[in-house]
C-alpha cells in the first residue's frame, strides 16, 4: 500500500466504516477457514461455517481463545501448539514470552504492524531510533525494530539497562527518537543531565507500561513528543496514539471486541470490558484471543483524521479472580450465575472483611419483582459459597467492567 500522505501511513487509515466492513466481510471468512485447518483449533471451530463469519457480530458467536489455551497446546506440540500456518522453520525468529509461550516472528515485512504507530509519532526516514526494548528471547525489541524499518528509520539496538552507555551512544550516533518503556527514557535523560550531555531525542514511541500524564508533560517540556501504543507479544500492535492524544486508534489488521470479563459476550457500547482480539495475520490466525486487559470503546473518530475506532487504553486486568474463605471466585462463575436467570441483566460480587472474616455480597441487577431469596441457592451452586444477595435496579451497577470487586485492604 502506497503512502497516502506524509500525515498518514497509508489510505487504510482513512477508510469509511462501510469500506472497512466490506474488507472485513471478505477477509474474516478466509481467516476463520485457515484457522479451522489448524490442529490447534481442533474441536473449537469445527461447528462453524466460515463463510457466515463476516463481521464482528457473527464473530462473537465463536469461543474465546486464552493464553492458557496456547500454553497447554504448546506443551504438547512445540513450539507453536499447531496454531501457525507455517512450520517453525518457515519463520525468521522464534521468541519466548512469559509462560513460557513461544511466539513466531518474520522480518520480511512489518509482521507485527508497528510501523503504523511509529509513523503516527513522526518517526521516519532520517531518524535514528534508540530501541531500548529487550532483544533477548522476548520479541518487543524485534517488533519495534521491524516497525522502524517499515518507516525507513535507522535503528540503534540498545536494549535495556547500561544507562551511561545509552547516553554515550545516543550522543555519538545522533539519536533522534526513542523506543522503549515510558519511564526508562527519563532515566536516560536524567543521566545525560548528570553527565552534562545534550541529546537530540525529539520523539518517543513507548509501550509496555503506563505513560502517566506527569511523565508525558515532563517530556513535552523537554521538547519530546511522547506517544504510546497498546501491543502484546502474541498479537503485536493492537492500537496506538496519534498526536491528537485522544484515545488509541485500532490497528487496521485486527478486529477488537470488548466483552464481559470471563465470557465472550460483548458489553453495551462504551462500557468497560475485556479486550478480545482477532488478527488478520495469515501466518498466525489468532481468533478471539483474550488479552486479559480491560478497556472500552470511545465514540466518534480521532481529530487527527484517522477513521478507525478508538479505545480508551489500558484500564486494568480482566482477571478479577479472588480467593474468599479459601475458595477461588472467578468471573466466569459470575457469568454462569447470570446465565441461569433470564431476568438477571448483570451481577457483581463484592468481597469485604469484617471481624477478621471474609464476607461476600452478590448484587443482582434485575426487575423490581425479583426476590433476593430465590437466588441464594443459585449463588451457592455457581459460586460454591454462601453470600448475601441484594437485588438492585437495572442500570444501577457501575459500568466499569468489574464483576468481582475486592474491597478488602491488604495494607
Amino acid at each position: 500500500m502506497k503512502k497516502h500522505s506524509d500525515l498518514f501511513f497509508d489510505s487504510l487509515e482513512l477508510r469509511t466504516a462501510d469500506e472497512r466492513a466490506g474488507h472485513l466481510s471478505r477477509t474474516l471468512p478466509r481467516q476463520i477457514a485457515k484457522a479451522q485447518k489448524l490442529q490447534g483449533y481442533a474441536g473449537r471451530l469445527d461447528a462453524y461455517d466460515a463463510d457466515t463469519i463476516t463481521d464482528v457480530a457473527t464473530l462473537a458467536d465463536l469461543p474465546v481463545l486464552r493464553k492458557s489455551d496456547l500454553g497447554h497446546a504448546q506443551s504438547m506440540h512445540m513450539p507453536f501448539g499447531n496454531f501457525t500456518t507455517k512450520p517453525a522453520t518457515g519463520f525468521s525468529h522464534i521468541f519466548q514470552s512469559p509462560g513460557p509461550i513461544y511466539e513466531p516472528f518474520d522480518v520480511n515485512h512489518d509482521w507485527f504492524r508497528m510501523g503504523r504507530f511509529l509513523h503516527a509519532v513522526g518517526i521516519g526516514n532520517g531518524d535514528i531510533v534508540q530501541n531500548c526494548f529487550g532483544y533477548h528471547l522476548t520479541p518487543a525489541g524485534a517488533i519495534f525494530e521491524s516497525g522502524a524499518h517499515a518507516v525507513g528509520a535507522t535503528v540503534l539496538p540498545a536494549g535495556t539497562g547500561q544507562t551511561e552507555l545509552q547516553v554515550t551512544a545516543a550522543r555519538d550516533v545522533g539519536t533522534t527518537a526513542y523506543a522503549g518503556t515510558p519511564d526508562f527514557l527519563k532515566v536516560i535523560l536524567d543521566k545525560a543531565d548528570d553527565m552534562g550531555i545534550e541529546l537530540k531525542i525529539a520523539k518517543a514511541a513507548v509501550g509496555g507500561g503506563a505513560l502517566f500524564p506527569s511523565l508525558r508533560k515532563e517530556y513535552a517540556e523537554r521538547g519530546i513528543l511522547c506517544l504510546q501504543c497498546y501491543a502484546t507479544a502474541d498479537l503485536g500492535n493492537i492500537a496506538y496514539e496519534s498526536p491528537a492524544m485522544e484515545g488509541l486508534i485500532l490497528d487496521e489488521q485486527v478486529v477488537v471486541e470488548i466483552v464481559t470479563p470471563g465470557t465472550g459476550i460483548p458489553v453495551p457500547e462504551g462500557e468497560v470490558g475485556e479486550v478480545i482480539v482477532t488478527t488478520l495475520n495469515p501466518d498466525y490466525p489468532l481468533i478471539r484471543f483474550s488479552t486479559g486487559d480491560l478497556s472500552a470503546f470511545m465514540e466518534g473518530e480521532s481529530p487527527c483524521g484517522r477513521t478507525n475506532r478508538r479505545i480508551k487504553g489500558w484500564m486494568g486486568r480482566a482477571d478479577q479472580t479472588a480467593k474468599v474463605k479459601g475458595m477461588f471466585v472467578r468471573p466466569e462463575q459470575v457469568a454462569s450465575f447470570v446465565d441461569h436467570h433470564e431476568e438477571v441483566v448483570k451481577a457483581r460480587v463484592v468481597i469485604t472483611r469484617a471481624d477478621e472474616q471474609d464476607a461476600m455480597t452478590v448484587k443482582v441487577e434485575a426487575n423490581d419483582t425479583a426476590d433476593a431469596t430465590r437466588y441464594a441457592s443459585s449463588v451457592v451452586e455457581t459460586l460454591k459459597l454462601k453470600a448475601v444477595v441484594e437485588v438492585v435496579p437495572v442500570g444501577s451497577l457501575p459500568k466499569d467492567g468489574m464483576v468481582i470487586e475486592d474491597q478488602r485492604s491488604y495494607d
